[in-house]
């Protein structure tokens, strides 16, 4: 499984992206996909999730909640993560990764794409 995220790019806050990650490989069947990301000096933590094999489920960090949107698209194989109203907190690599029920954790992940916000 390969993970390509894009869309990264520097907005004034009030501004908005959107990131997109396309899946590859033979074994390509998620359950779900999901957003992280990193901001300097902290730890990388959830943004946003939705549910791939069935219905359109989706889930958010309270921070990002009524910013994001997090929608799929099967037939390609990709994910978006559409932000606005960024704000710089938001400033981070953002990565999309890959996991099935079974999976413990998310074990694939694509190579991060970087979004920084200025005030």
């Amino acid at each position: 499984v390969q993970l390509q995220a894009s869309g990264g790019g520097a907005v004034q806050a009030g501004g908005s992206l959107r990131l997109s990650c396309v899946g590859s490989g033979r074994t390509f069947s998620p359950d779900f996909m999901g957003w992280f990301r990193q901001a300097p000096g902290k730890e990388r933590e959830f943004v946003a999730r939705v549910f791939w094999s069935g219905g359109t489920r989706t889930y958010y960090a309270d921070s990002v909640e009524g910013r994001f949107t997090i929608s799929r698209d099967k037939a390609k194989n990709t994910v978006f993560l559409q932000m606005s109203n960024l704000r710089p907190e938001d400033t981070a690599v953002y990565y999309c990764a890959a996991r099935r029920t079974s999976h413990n954790g998310w074990p694939y992940w694509g190579q991060g794409t970087q979004v920084t916000v200025s005030s």
